[in-house]
């Protein structure tokens, strides 16, 4: 089967979570046997493999431009002729979805952002101020045009998405990458006894800041065999930087490159994704992300300490594979921390995360499920297109699809 996947607003290769899931679904529908040609931002050279990478940045490398691209996307289109095409979500996109329809190919939508608007929101505003809510109207368009919408949570699509045509799965970890006992180059020295790392994009609303905070705690207490990594970048790193002046045991990374994060988080001891809904409005909608940091920390052997709310006991359950806690108690955070100082519970909990990543939460498991549910979308709608063909088992279309 041959694949053309637009996500020209992400930058392979690169280290924020996009970056690193365009890059997965692209290397792992290759290795289901597939031919994959990916239109990407280039970030610098990439290494020779299955994946044909197209380079094709945004007018100007402004995201909100994306769309300007439509004319080149179907010129690559029609001289590709691909079976399917994936687009994968922005605000400002459209020009797979299109182009999909231009030549008769499967046209599949990669959601991990709200279609839909939040109460307040300035699209929504503009759009009110506008009447006929071009914007509204746009988005409502791509979804209604696409055949098939891959997305971890059904509730940022708009309410008349029929049902039969949304394959609800979540993002993955590369599990054969992130496992227990990587070695590799770590740019840091283990602060403490037990080591508690925060790894991905400093906003907000990934609430970093609440390790510093927690750290701070523990030392109150008087509790220092506790230490605290905090890896990557962002606009919230500042103040993170801050809250934790003048904390022993807290060491900070800076951006590192994806490829050297497997190593770094085997070097450590709990994996922590203190999100923090209340710092990010579209969260009003729900816990609708599929959070790649918590995926990683499992299938490193991890216990992942979180809050418990919304979807996250559904993707880490308490006292199996993590501990969870209750963000309105504000000693919630700095209790589990000091619960997980105990190896034997450490031990367990990781043993459990690890198992359920290679199950559940694997990129390789988030490809098969999608070339399932498109190899049956394709049959249904009568393509021609045989199993063998795409590279798919009859049997897996019946029990991995919608």
């Amino acid at each position: 089967m041959k694949i053309l996947y637009a996500a020209s607003d992400q930058t392979v290769p690169g280290t924020n979570g996009g970056s690193v899931h365009v890059a997965a679904v692209a290397e792992g529908l290759a290795a289901l046997g597939h031919e994959v040609h990916v239109l990407v931002t280039p970030g610098g050279a990439i290494a020779p493999g299955p994946v044909h990478w197209i380079a094709m940045p945004p007018p100007l490398g402004r995201k909100e431009l994306r769309w300007a691209n439509a004319r080149a996307v179907q010129t690559i289109a029609r001289r590709l002729q691909p079976h399917v095409i994936i687009e994968r979500y922005y605000n400002f996109g459209g020009e797979g979805i299109g182009a999909a329809a231009g030549i008769g190919a499967l046209a599949v939508l990669e959601v991990n952002a709200p279609v839909i608007d939040h109460e307040g929101a300035t699209k929504r505003l503009l759009d009110r101020a506008l009447l006929v809510e071009p914007m509204r109207r746009w988005r409502e368009r791509i979804c209604a045009q696409s055949d098939l919408i891959v997305t971890p949570s059904a509730g940022i699509l708009p309410s008349g998405t029929p049902p039969s045509k949304i394959l609800e799965l979540e993002w993955g970890a590369d599990t054969d990458r992130f496992r227990p006992g990587v070695a590799g180059a770590v740019p840091f020295d283990r602060p403490a006894d037990t080591v508690a790392v925060f790894a991905g994009a400093f906003r907000t609303w990934h609430g970093a800041i609440h390790l510093a905070t927690a750290l701070g705690e523990l030392r109150a207490r008087g509790r220092k065999d506790i230490g605290a990594v905090f890896i990557g970048d962002g606009p919230e790193l500042r103040r993170v930087r801050e809250a934790a002046a003048g904390l022993d045991g807290a060491v900070f990374t800076g951006a590192l490159p994806h490829a050297q994060i497997p190593a770094c988080l085997a070097a450590c001891d709990i994996g922590v994704a203190p999100f923090d809904a209340g710092a990010h409005r579209p969260l009003s909608l729900g816990f609708y992300w599929s959070p790649l940091k918590i995926f990683e920390y499992m299938a490193t052997g991890l216990p992942v300490v979180a809050p418990a709310f919304d979807r996250i006991p559904a993707l880490v359950e308490h006292n199996r594979e993590g501990l969870l806690y209750d963000s309105a108690i504000p000693t919630g955070l700095p209790h589990a921390l000091a619960a997980l100082t105990d190896p034997v519970l450490r031990d367990r909990l990781g043993r459990s995360a690890r198992d359920r990543a290679v199950r559940e939460y694997s990129w390789s498991a988030h490809c098969r499920a999608l070339d399932a549910a498109i190899g049956k979308r394709l049959r249904a709608q009568g393509s021609g297109l045989r199993a063998q063909d795409s590279g798919l088992r009859p049997q897996d279309s019946e029990s991995e699809g919608e």
